[in-house]
């Protein structure tokens, strides 16, 4: 059964046009369905140069490319978002913090419903900080939460409060977690992430510019999260999650984490241990997308 972008904005059907003004890209200068048409995977993630290196990795996997093939960046006439595009996998950075990727998906989204695009499923890849879990364990989420831990995006729309679900697919992240089951490579945990509003007092670290708690109450709240079902602390998920839900599609959000946060707040493993961390996300993703598409 083909299911297409669910599109909750009633005003767009007025538009001649529409401007992704972030992406550089409009349904007045490109041909959307031929552009992206073919697109089933999406995977999303904060840093440009990491989703050029995923797109040659998944290329590799899939077998449509190779060492020394070149990815041109889709949205190179803009310095926002990078875009990059193999086969059925489109690959898109989203920068950091809420506000970076609600302009980057309500874009991605316009661009998916507008390429006609059916049975999408869409990966948020990335970095976390751990909180129980030994470093360069993977988290997949089961629900995003709050700051207070409440599985919930509140949203000022209008001058109004709104509350969001930040609920997500509960089969696909079954489906991840055999994957990973069947790769055997690194640990890997279904837990809820929570989604904070900054890197450094909204996720309880001392060494900010401005810390005004002491120790014993940040590990009572990184305890208390832990208790709650948090096992990461990211930035993006909640707002992902939200809209996600809203245009009906299937979304995960995999991250490894860089660090246990009972046990510090600075990220001090070295560069190389770093790298293959961060791969390990890839990994799992290309894994699954590579199984979706019987290449494994």
């Amino acid at each position: 059964r083909e299911n297409f972008i669910h599109l909750c904005n009633p005003h767009l059907e007025k538009m001649k046009e529409d401007i992704l003004y972030h992406f550089a890209l409009g349904t007045g200068t490109h041909d959307f369905p031929t552009l992206f048409g073919d697109v089933k995977f999406v995977c999303v993630g904060g840093s440009p140069s990491r989703m050029k290196a995923f797109i040659a990795y998944i290329a590799e996997e899939l077998g449509l490319g190779g060492p020394g093939c070149d990815y041109p960046n889709i949205c190179a006439g803009t310095d926002r978002y990078a875009m990059y595009k193999v086969g059925p996998v489109l690959s898109v950075s989203h920068g950091m913090g809420i506000p970076s990727i609600s302009i980057m998906l309500h874009e991605l989204i316009k661009l998916l419903y507008h390429a006609k695009c059916s049975n999408i499923t869409i990966i948020r890849i990335g970095t976390s900080g751990g909180i129980g879990l030994e470093p360069g364990s993977v988290v997949i989420t089961r629900q995003s939460v709050d700051a207070t831990f409440k599985p919930q995006l509140e949203q000022v729309v209008l001058g109004k409060t709104v509350i969001r679900s930040t609920n997500l697919d509960e089969q696909l992240a079954k489906e991840l977690m055999q994957c990973s089951k069947e790769i055997g490579q690194f640990n890997t945990v279904i837990g809820n992430t929570m989604c904070t509003l900054d890197f450094y007092e909204g996720q309880g670290r001392l060494d900010g510019a401005i810390c005004l708690y002491d120790e014993e109450e940040k590990l009572q709240y990184l305890k208390n999260a832990y208790d709650s079902g948090v096992r990461n602390i990211e930035m993006e998920s909640s707002v992902f999650a939200a809209m996600c839900n809203l245009s009906g599609v299937k979304a995960a959000v995999v991250c490894v984490t860089l660090l246990n946060r009972l046990e510090g707040d600075q990220i001090s493993s070295s560069h190389d241990i770093l790298v293959e961390y961060q791969q390990r996300p890839q990994k799992l993703v290309g894994y699954f997308i590579k199984k979706s598409l019987g290449k494994v």
